[in-house]
């Protein structure tokens, strides 16, 4: 059975984002670096996200809700989310990851709506909200 994956707008994230079992993954790639991010946010880049899915299952351990974005969520967000999707059905382990979600409009949609943007450099992000 497939793992379905399910879309979150801004105002819901933005109310749920402190929660300790939710965790935001950024796939954009070099943009992160310019535009800024949301903070708290983790950093798994879509051209090597792949590679480092078992990294992310690690560094999430003890959230049980991920949410995905890339700049629109309209490619890279849904397609990375896909990947953790099939590659926990692959394993057959869920790490403990009961949902999957992709945030609706993505970054910029976010960042359009005045919503909190960090801009600081640190990895893990220092959650420096504007």
């Amino acid at each position: 059975m497939s793992r379905g994956i399910s879309y979150i707008t801004g105002s819901q994230l933005l109310s749920l984002r402190r929660l300790p079992n939710i965790a935001i993954i950024d796939v954009r790639d070099d943009e992160r670096s310019f535009d800024g991010h949301i903070a708290g946010s983790l950093h798994y880049a879509s051209d090597t996200f792949t590679d480092r899915i078992s990294n992310l299952i690690q560094e999430v351990k003890g959230k049980d809700t991920l949410v995905f974005h890339c700049a629109l969520s309209q490619v890279r967000g849904p397609t990375c989310a896909r990947r953790l999707a099939n590659y926990l059905e692959e394993v057959k382990e869920d790490g403990g990851i009961k949902n999957i979600m992709v945030l609706e409009r993505g970054f910029n949609g976010w960042e359009a709506a005045g919503r909190p943007v960090c801009r600081c450099t640190g990895i893990p992000c220092k959650d420096e909200s504007a």
